[in-house]
C-alpha cells in the first residue's frame, strides 16, 4: 500500500467562508455538484472525487468553483449514497464501521458512482478530456480511473487507502500534493510512491508542504499564513499540471 487506511484526521478541519455558484444537479442517476467555466464549454473537464465530508462541503464547492474560474467544467458527485461525514465529528467515531460495515463505502460500492459519471461525461456531457483531482478519500478513486478511457490526467492531494498495484497501473500524468505531518501519507509512502511512479514511465510530480498536516489542500485553517499559502500553493499546482497536461 502507497498510503495508510483513512483515521480520524480525515474528518478534521475548519470551513471556509464564500458563496458556492454551481449547482447541484443529477449526472445520469447520480447527485453532483457542477460548476461552468465562464465560456460553458465543456471539452475540458474536471472530475473532483472529495474526501469523506462529501460534494456539498462548501469548502469543495469552492474547490470547485475556482477550477471552473480556471476555464475548466468541473463534476463533483456524490460517492457516498448521502451518506458523508459531518465535518469534526467526535474522536470516537468508528470510521472504519462506516467504511466496511454494510453496505459500507470500498470499492464495490464507489467504483460504480465513478465509472458512471464518467462514461456521462465522455457521452452525454461530451467532455473530450478529464482531469481527475481526488482529496483524501476521493485520492484512492483518481487513482485507480487514471487511464484509457476514463480519467486523462491526475492530482491527489493527501492521499489516503492507495493501493502500491493501482499506482503502479496509472496510465496518465500524476501529481500529488503532499503534507509534511501525515500519518495517512508520511514520508516513507511518499518514498514508496516515488519509487513507483518512477517505474510508471508517466510524468510525476510530488510536491511536499511544511508546516501543515493531512486534510491541508481542502480543509486548512486559512487565518493561519502558512496553512492559506499551503492550501493556494496546492490548488494552483493542480491548475499548472492540468494546464500542462490535459
Amino acid at each position: 500500500m502507497t498510503s495508510n487506511p483513512p483515521g480520524p484526521c480525515c474528518v478534521i478541519g475548519v470551513k471556509h467562508d464564500g458563496e458556492p455558484r454551481g449547482q447541484i444537479r443529477k449526472i445520469g442517476n447520480v447527485e453532483a455538484y457542477v460548476s461552468y467555466p465562464a465560456n460553458r464549454s465543456t471539452s475540458r473537464a474536471v472530475l473532483v472525487l472529495s474526501d469523506v465530508i462529501g460534494h456539498e462541503f462548501v469548502n469543495s464547492q469552492l474547490i470547485a468553483d475556482q477550477l471552473a474560474r480556471n476555464g475548466f467544467f468541473v463534476v463533483m458527485p456524490d460517492l457516498f449514497h448521502s451518506d458523508p461525514i459531518p465535518l469534526n465529528r467526535p474522536a470516537d467515531f468508528n470510521f472504519m464501521a462506516w467504511l466496511k460495515d454494510p453496505p459500507g463505502h470500498l470499492p464495490n460500492r464507489v467504483d460504480p458512482v465513478v465509472h458512471s459519471v464518467l462514461t456521462d461525461m465522455r457521452g452525454s456531457l461530451q467532455c473530450q478530456r478529464i482531469g481527475l483531482v481526488g482529496y483524501c478519500f476521493g485520492a484512492k478513486y483518481a487513482v485507480r480511473f487514471l487511464k484509457p478511457g476514463f480519467g486523462d490526467v491526475g492530482y491527489v492531494a493527501h492521499p489516503s487507502f492507495v493501493e502500491a498495484v493501482e499506482l503502479k497501473d496509472i496510465k496518465g500524468p500524476l501529481s500529488i500534493a503532499a503534507a509534511e505531518t501525515d500519518s495517512i501519507f508520511p514520508a516513507s509512502k511518499r518514498h514508496e510512491s516515488e519509487e513507483t511512479l518512477a517505474r510508471t514511465s508517466q510524468p510525476y510530480q510530488i510536491n511536499l508542504f511544511s508546516g501543515v498536516e493531512h486534510g491541508f489542500a481542502v480543509r486548512a485553517d486559512i487565518y493561519k499564513s502558512h496553512a492559506r499559502f499551503a492550501k493556494e500553493s496546492a490548488f494552483c499546482q493542480a491548475v499548472a499540471w492540468f494546464n500542462q497536461h490535459l
